[in-house]
């Protein structure tokens, strides 16, 4: 329903608690707050990071001011493992402020509700199962689910679940948990004990969304050709650009022309903010200033995104009716908010399932209507709307099933002469009291496909979509393998039966100029219904000349097709290669001397050109931004030198701040040992200051490792490497030499074939913020993709036994209870900290007295656990403590204050309390917000 105005939302129920202020004037007198019930939520965006959710404000903005539908979000993680433009904190230090920017920002779309399940955001990657090992599963879809029974959202809006090429892993688990929650939480089995101890109700979340972005059809194309978008949008933009959308609003993103896409305009004036909201999203990205959205460049970027966006939502789901295509800034809230089209009641459920989401063209298949929570449905039935040719049997007379709700199946038959690809099923609902209409997509299939052999994370996604009820998110996903220069590899299609009738037939691969593959064809036979089997070709790169990474082919795609015949006709579908550089790394016979000076004969090896764009800015020639490294071994340590060229020194951190090295000028190493890491977990990466602000030891180099499999300072994660470096002056560049100890690598090292990768980041600023990232073998997000690095052949080295590569994800986490902010808010809405339950304990009065600048305050509680309490000023903590508390025995502590700050909490601050139980206990929180003004 919608949400009543804001200052009855936000109405709290005090607790029996009473409060003692000794000291104070009786008016300031006030009662705890945590509240009993919690707060109603319209919409609720599920996302990773802080910042996840910038780029659907604008619409839950509009909601806010013109519709009073107000917007919540999850955050999975504080994100800690981001890059810090502001200063040198980090781990939850660093989280806590990126909480804080979020708040800040939000709150110019009238976003008040946000909360933190505090998982470890533990870097960069694009793997969700990587990110589900460091997460979980059952516990955090059991918070999402949490979190949706006690908001009670009509509509969830998320991220990208699909590993497109750059889609960080945690964006897609985000999403995942997203879709998940939106089935479990209406499913009164899932998690029961919410139900029968938590007395929580299951919520059937109306609609489920991905969100994105786009621009009016006028602007689409020049944002296209903006230099630096798509370093600001990182996996916002997926590599395509596709006109498809709703009303004049193009998504910036692949989409398919069946989805249900809604769309909301950025360029409406907001009468609160007096501008339109795409000018409001600039303020608001300031205070992500953390992440460099404050920065020059960036908010020159976002002017320009601004001025023509609009926010952009695709359908994964939904139990209502709704009119397809329908156009407007609420449109999205049909039958969710406001009655669908057709008379029935706001209530009403009406969706499709089928037994399949691919179909063969003239086999049947089954789709099933399912109605309810309508007053009658007796006498109702159900129609379909079909593609022509198509047909149907079935009287669609609804009956009453299970759960309250009313069905009707069909058996549809597609024409024998269907095309493949994606096609809309609609369906009428027909009553005494009106109609509704809904719709469901297929896809159109031949007997026999063939396609690439998926990378495993490709793979892992595509199950868990199936499994997860929604195949159709693979709706952005090419197959990709990559082949590295003059390379023969073996290439795997897959294929699979999708009709009822055993299949034989042949493959082959339509490979573009400069490949060859043997044979020429595959044959295969007797591949019984719904079988799958694989034939292999051996595929070689016959010329070395053509452009590699995304310089090669269509913006780095090598695309060719798999031609499967079959009884059933012949289907072609397109698939990528990504050539990738090779280089040989020749062994010295005396090691180069570490002075940031290629000498004579050091490096053998040839260059390797580093000068290949692959996100930001383009430079505008070599001296803005370029370079060139070398490479050679000596037994069982590889030697590195790395000359850039570049016209302005970016920031010059100090010692102690050498994290995060795309911040600034650097250079960062990457080296897979074996060639075929499915993410950066089991590699080794190093990124590299030239300099530093240490003027008593000279300014020296510095290096630490990053999103690799042990992160940290280098001289404790990698003890046999070393740096040296030299800047020229006046300044026009620098070089530097590295050397690594193979030993310092995560697994043994295949000699024929290890992934190598050299990224330069270029920071023309003094803002912590870097411009231009080049390399050598280059993609959007290819520093996450250990498939797209280069390889390495190391003649006549014979690899250092090492054991087994399991991932290091041992980081430290925020937490909400030791959040001010959070515990203020949860104790206002009445959801508890992290998605936890509510703790049952019981307190007995806090006790708090003021003497000077002293605070003192005693606590007891029915159960034991751990409380931390905060004396918050609005907008810091002017003290703080941590203390236990054993079952019903009161405890005391003393906070001492700044005196500037204790007149601040006498006007208008606050005791903030929160209170975890023991773990043998059980699990859950409190949140209490004492009052300490007048």
């Amino acid at each position: 329903m919608i949400a009543s105005p804001r200052s009855l939302r936000l109405a709290v129920i005090v607790v029996g608690l009473a409060l003692v202020v000794s000291g104070l004037p009786a008016t300031a007198a006030a009662p705890p707050v945590s509240k009993a019930d919690p707060i109603d939520l319209d919409a609720l965006f599920i996302g990773a990071h802080p910042d996840d959710e910038l780029f659907s404000l604008t619409a839950f903005g509009q909601w806010d001011e013109y519709d009073d539908i107000t917007s919540g979000v999850v955050t999975i993680t504080r994100g800690e493992g981001g890059g810090n433009a502001v200063g040198t904190e980090e781990g939850p230090a660093l989280g806590l402020i990126r909480e804080a920017e979020e708040r800040r920002a939000t709150a110019y779309f009238g976003v008040e509700n946000i909360y933190y399940l505090d998982k470890v955001d533990f870097y960069y990657n694009v793997s969700a199962p990587l990110t589900e090992t460091a997460w979980g599963h059952d516990a955090i879809l059991e918070r999402v689910v949490r979190i949706l029974r006690q908001t009670r959202p009509e509509i969830v809006v998320t991220m990208n679940p699909s590993p497109t090429p750059g889609n960080h892993g945690h964006h897609q688990y985000a999403a995942r948990m997203a879709i998940e929650a939106f089935y479990a939480a209406a499913d009164p089995a899932a998690f029961p004990r919410q139900i029968s101890r938590e007395k929580l109700q299951p919520w059937r979340v109306k609609k489920v969304f991905l969100g994105g972005i786009g621009v009016n059809t006028a602007a689409a194309a020049a944002l296209g050709e903006l230099e630096g978008i798509d370093g600001l949008l990182g996996d916002l933009l997926p590599e395509v650009t596709s006109p498809a959308g709703s009303g004049d609003c193009v998504s910036l993103g692949g989409e398919d022309p069946t989805e249900v896409t809604y769309s909301v305009a950025s360029t409406r004036v907001s009468q609160r903010h007096g501008k339109p909201w795409g000018a409001v999203l600039g303020d608001a990205a300031k205070e992500y200033a953390s992440q460099g959205f404050a920065s020059t460049e960036n908010q020159a970027l976002l002017a320009a995104l601004g001025a023509a966006l609009c926010n952009v939502f695709i359908q994964v789901d939904g139990r209502v009716p709704f009119t397809a295509d329908r156009d407007g800034p609420t449109a999205i809230f049909e039958g969710a908010l406001y009655p669908a089209d057709g008379g029935l009641p706001l209530g009403t459920e009406l969706y499709l399932s089928t037994d399949r989401f691919r179909v063969v063209a003239n086999e049947p298949f089954q789709v099933a209507a399912l109605a309810g929570e309508t007053a009658n449905l007796d006498g109702s039935s159900v129609s379909l709307q079909l593609p022509e040719g198509w047909t149907a049997t079935g009287d669609g007379a609804l009956a009453p099933g299970p759960d309250e709700q009313w069905t009707t199946t069909f058996s549809v038959t597609p024409a024998a002469d269907a095309a493949p690809g994606r096609v809309r099923i609609g369906a009428t609902l027909t009553t005494d009291a009106g109609t509704a209409t809904t719709l469901r997509v297929v896809e159109v299939v031949p007997p026999v496909r063939g396609s690439l052999q998926p990378l495993p994370h490709v793979a892992e996604f595509r199950a868990w979509a199936a499994g997860a009820g929604a195949p159709q998110l693979d709706s952005l996903i090419k197959d990709r393998a990559a082949i590295a220069v003059g390379e023969t590899r073996t290439v795997r299609i897959d294929l699979v039966n999708y009709s009822a009738e055993t299949q034989s037939g042949a493959v082959s691969l339509g490979l573009p100029a400069g490949f060859s593959a043997e044979p020429a064809e595959q044959p295969y036979e007797g591949l019984v219904s719904g079988a799958t089997t694989s034939v292999s070709f051996e595929v070689t790169n016959t010329d070395p000349s053509l452009a590699t990474s995304n310089e090669g082919g269509d913006a780095g795609d090598y695309n060719f097709t798999v031609v499967t015949q079959s009884s059933g006709g012949t289907a072609t579908v397109e698939e990528a290669l990504n050539l990738v550089p090779m280089t040989t790394i020749p062994e010295a016979a005396a090691a180069p001397t570490l002075d940031g000076v290629e000498s004579p004969d050091e490096y053998t090896g040839e260059a390797l050109d580093l000068s290949r764009l692959w996100e930001g800015t383009d430079p505008t020639g070599p001296d803005d931004a370029s370079g060139s490294a070398k490479v050679t071994r000596v037994g069982d340590t590889l030697y590195f030198f790395v000359n850039v060229r570049d016209d302005t020194l970016g920031t010059v951190l100090p010692p102690e701040d050498c994290k995060r090295h795309w911040r600034t000028d650097s250079v960062e190493i990457t080296l897979d040992p074996r060639g075929d890491s499915e993410n950066t977990s089991t590699t080794f990466k190093t990124g590299i200051f030239p300099i530093t602000d240490d003027p008593e030891n000279g300014d020296p180099p510095c290096w630490q490792r990053d999103a690799d499999n042990q992160q940290g300072p280098g001289p404790e994660t990698a003890p046999g490497m070393t740096v040296a470096s030299t800047v020229s002056d006046p300044y026009a560049g620098y070089a530097l030499e590295a050397r690594i100890d193979l030993a310092d690598l995560p697994g043994s090292v295949d000699p024929s074939s290890m992934g190598l990768n050299l990224f330069i980041y270029d920071s023309d600023t003094q803002d912590r913020t870097g411009q231009t990232r080049l390399g050598w073998s280059t993609w959007g997000g290819v520093q996450g993709d250990p498939y797209r690095w280069g390889r390495a052949a190391l003649p006549g080295y014979a690899p250092v036994a090492l054991g087994p590569v399991a991932p290091l994800l041992d980081f430290e986490v925020a937490q909400s209870v030791r959040s001010p902010q959070s515990i203020l808010q949860t104790a206002g809405d009445g959801v508890a900290l992290s998605g936890d339950p509510r703790a049952r304990s019981r307190f007995a009065a806090p006790r708090v007295t003021v003497d000077g600048t002293t605070l003192r305050v005693s606590l007891k509680a029915r159960q034991g656990g751990r409380a931390w309490l905060f004396a918050w000023t609005g907008d810091h903590a002017a003290a703080a403590a941590e203390l236990r508390l054993r079952p019903k025995r009161r405890k005391a502590v003393t906070m001492q204050v700044d005196p500037a700050d204790m007149e601040t909490l006498l006007a208008q601050g606050h005791l903030l309390v929160s209170f975890r139980v023991r773990p043998k206990v059980g699990i859950g929180t409190r949140s209490f917000d004492v009052p300490l003004s007048g």
